[in-house]
C-alpha cells in the first residue's frame, strides 16, 4: 500500500466518522478533508474545485430549480389533486409515492423521476402536518430501486450493457436487467412502505409539533369564463376540504350575502369569502383558476411583467393603515397591492376584505409586484414577518412547464441531450417564460449539499486514481479463491454497494465490472450473472448521501444527517442482496 493509498484511506476513514458522529456540518467536514488533501498532495491542485464542475453536482443544484418550478407552476398540486390524498396514513402514502416513482424511474432517469415527485411529497407531507423527512428517504430509495428494472434506468446498466458488448460481442437488451432488478426493485419497495421509514431517525422533525401557522380570513374572485361559473357553492367542498380551506360565504354587487351561501349559484365577478393558510389560499386558487382580484386590479398587478409574491405584515400602532381601509388608502392604486387577507384573533370579519377597517395587531397577507414588498412594508407602516417562502402558483404555464420537463427528460433518456444540458435548458426555459423568477434561482439551492458534493468527488477520484479502487478489488480477487460461486457472487455484491456507498456509482461500475468479469474468468463459469451482480450492487448506494444523487438530493430538504440514511440503508442493501443471489442463479444460470 503506498503512501497516497495510506492518507486517501485515513481520510475517508476520518470524514465518515466525523459524519456520523455529526457535531460538525456535513459541508464543513467534507471541504476540510479536500482541503487537507490537497495540501498533503494525494489531490492535485488543479483537480482540487472540479467536483464543483462535476456533472453530478450540476444535476443536484439543477433539479432543485427544475423542482421549484414545476411548485409554481401548479404542476404539483395537479399531481397531489390526482395522485395523492393527504388524509392517507404515512405507510399507504409511501407505498404509492414509490410505485409511481420506482415505474417512473424505469423509463426515465430516476434523478429526473425524484425531481417530479419530490415537490409532492413535501406539498402532502404539510397537508398531513407531518415532516418531509418521513417520506422522502423512503422516496429517494423507491425511485434508485425502479431504475433498476431496464437499461435506461440507470447509468450503471448501461455502463454494464457496453462492458459485456466489449467483452461479449453483444450488449444486455433494454429488459435483461428486469427479472432480477424488478426483484429487488419489488422487495425493496415492500420493505420501505412497511418497516423501513419506521427506522428513520425521530430527531428529523418527526415529534416536533407543527409550528402554528395564521389562519386569514381572505378573498378570492370568480373571474370571466371560469368553469365554475353556473355551480353551487357546495360544489367547491370538495376541492376546498382537498385544500385545507373553509368557506364562508359569497360576496356579490360588493354585498356580503347571509349566511354561507351554498345553494348560490356562482356568477362571473363573485366573491369567495374564505379562511385558510397562504399556502391553502393558493393551492384552492390554482385547482379552481379563480383570481385574486377583480379583472382591473389584477391587470394592474401584473402590468410590469417581472411577477408578484406574496408578503405577511403586521398593522403596528400609528401604522397609515391602522383604523383605516385598504381601499380608503389606495393601496391598490398607489402601491399597486392586494390585500389577500386578514388575520384578526378571536373576532369575525363580516366586510369586504378591502373596505374593512384595519386594527392594532392585524396580520395581512398581501400580493405585490415582485421585490417592492419592502417599499410596500415601509409605505404603510407596518412591520414584516419573517419570509416564508411564500409564492404564487403561475397555474396558466402549468402546461408549460410540465411539457418543458417530460420534453427534456424524453430527450434525455433517448441519448438526444446530455440530462445535465438537459436540465440546464429546462432551466433558461423556466426564467425566459417567468415560471422561475430569475431573483429566486439562487434561493433554490441547497448551497451546503453542493459543498458536500463538490467536495467529495475529488477525494473519490484521488482514491480512484492512486490505484485504492484497484487494491481492494485485487483483494476482494485473493479473497473468493476456494468459494463457491454463490459466495463469490455475494461476496462482490457487497463490496460493489460498499464502493457505490462512497464513491460515484458510474465509477463504482467501471472499476467492479471487469473484476467481475474476471472472477467468472477463475471459476470458468458464465460472466453474465457477475455482470447482473454488479449491476445491481452499484446501484444500491443507500447509506450516505453521497453515494447516489437521488440521496444527495434529499439531504436538505428531508432534514437529514448524514448518519440517518444507514438505519434504513443497511437493512436494505441487505435484502437486494438475499433477493438478487437467487433470482440471478435462475435467470443467469453460471
Amino acid at each position: 500500500m503506498t503512501s497516497d493509498q495510506i492518507i486517501l484511506f485515513t481520510l475517508f476513514g476520518a470524514v465518515f466518522g466525523l459524519l456520523l458522529w455529526g457535531r460538525f456540518r456535513y459541508d464543513i467536514v467534507a471541504f476540510s478533508a479536500l482541503m487537507i488533501g490537497v495540501v498533503v498532495g494525494v489531490v492535485p491542485t488543479q483537480d482540487a474545485f472540479s467536483g464543483f464542475g462535476h456533472p453530478a453536482t450540476l444535476v443536484v443544484a439543477l433539479v432543485l430549480v427544475v423542482s421549484a418550478g414545476l411548485v409554481r407552476s401548479g404542476a404539483v398540486y395537479l399531481i397531489t389533486r390526482t395522485l395523492v390524498d393527504a388524509s392517507r396514513s404515512l405507510g399507504a402514502h409511501i407505498a404509492l409515492m414509490g410505485a409511481i416513482g420506482g415505474v417512473l424511474s424505469a423509463f426515465m432517469n430516476n434523478v429526473a423521476a425524484l425531481a417530479l415527485l419530490m415537490p409532492v411529497d413535501i406539498q402532502t407531507a404539510r397537508k398531513a402536518g407531518r415532516p418531509a423527512g418521513l417520506s422522502l428517504m423512503p422516496l429517494s430509495f423507491a425511485t434508485i430501486l425502479g431504475g433498476m428494472a431496464t437499461l435506461i434506468g440507470t447509468p450503471p446498466n448501461i455502463i454494464i450493457a457496453a462492458i459485456r458488448e466489449d467483452a461479449l460481442g453483444e450488449p444486455f437488451a433494454m429488459f435483461d436487467f428486469a427479472p432480477v432488478g424488478g426483484a429487488a426493485a419489488l422487495a425493496g419497495l415492500i420493505f420501505v412502505a412497511v418497516i423501513g421509514w419506521r427506522l428513520i431517525p425521530q430527531s428529523n422533525g418527526a415529534d416536533s409539533p407543527v409550528a402554528e401557522i395564521s389562519q386569514y380570513i381572505a378573498e378570492l374572485t370568480v373571474p370571466q369564463g371560469n368553469k365554475q361559473i353556473g355551480k353551487r357553492v357546495a360544489e367547491l367542498s370538495d376541492a376546498a376540504e382537498k385544500a385545507d380551506v373553509a368557506i364562508l360565504g359569497l360576496i356579490r354587487d360588493g354585498k356580503r350575502r347571509y349566511g354561507q351561501s351554498r345553494n348560490a349559484i356562482l356568477q362571473a365577478g363573485d366573491v369567495l369569502v374564505l379562511e385558510a393558510t397562504p399556502e391553502a389560499l393558493d393551492e384552492l386558487r390554482s385547482s379552481l383558476d379563480l383570481a385574486v382580484a377583480d379583472a382591473k386590479r389584477e391587470e394592474a398587478l401584473r402590468a410590469d411583467g417581472d411577477g408578484v409574491e406574496i408578503i405577511e405584515v403586521v398593522v403596528p400602532e400609528g401604522a397609515r393603515i391602522n383604523g383605516k381601509t385598504a381601499q380608503s388608502i389606495g393601496l391598490s392604486w398607489r402601491q399597486r397591492t392586494v390585500l389577500l387577507g386578514v388575520s384578526r384573533q378571536g373576532e369575525q370579519i363580516v366586510r369586504h376584505l378591502r373596505t374593512t377597517e384595519i386594527k392594532t395587531g392585524d396580520i395581512l397577507l398581501l400580493l405585490v409586484p415582485r421585490d417592492t414588498g419592502v417599499d410596500v412594508t415601509d409605505w404603510l407602516g407596518c412591520l414584516p414577518l419573517a419570509d416564508r417562502g411564500l409564492a404564487v402558483t403561475e397555474n396558466r404555464k402549468v402546461w408549460l412547464a410540465i411539457g418543458l420537463f417530460g420534453g427534456a427528460v424524453a430527450a434525455a433518456s433517448v441519448g438526444l441531450l446530455y440530462l445535465p444540458i438537459a436540465l440546464g435548458l429546462v432551466v433558461v426555459a423556466y426564467v425566459l417564460t417567468r415560471i422561475v423568477p430569475l431573483a429566486e434561482i439562487y434561493d433554490q439551492i441547497n448551497w451546503p449539499v453542493v459543498v458536500l458534493l463538490g467536495s467529495m468527488i475529488p477525494l473519490g477520484a484521488a482514491l480512484e486514481s492512486s490505484g485504492g479502487t484497484e487494491l481492494i478489488a485485487g483483494a476482494l480477487v485473493s479473497w473468493t479463491n476456494g468459494l463457491p460461486a454463490w459466495a463469490v457472487l455475494t461476496v462482490l455484491m457487497i463490496v460493489t454497494m460498499t464502493l457505490s456507498d462512497v464513491l460515484n456509482n458510474t465509477a463504482t461500475t467501471i472499476v467492479a465490472a471487469p473484476v467481475g468479469i474476471q472472477m467468472a474468468q477463475s471459476l470458468e463459469v458464465s460472466p453474465d450473472p457477475f455482470l447482473m451482480a454488479v449491476a445491481v450492487a452499484a446501484s444500491s448506494a443507500f447509506l450516505t448521501p453521497i453515494g447516489h444523487k437521488n440521496n444527495t438530493l434529499i439531504l436538505g430538504p428531508g432534514g437529514y444527517k448524514f448518519g440517518d440514511y444507514w438505519r434504513m440503508g443497511l437493512p436494505l442493501e441487505v435484502i437486494v442482496v438475499a433477493v438478487s443471489i437467487p433470482v440471478i442463479l435462475i435467470v443467469w444460470p453460471l
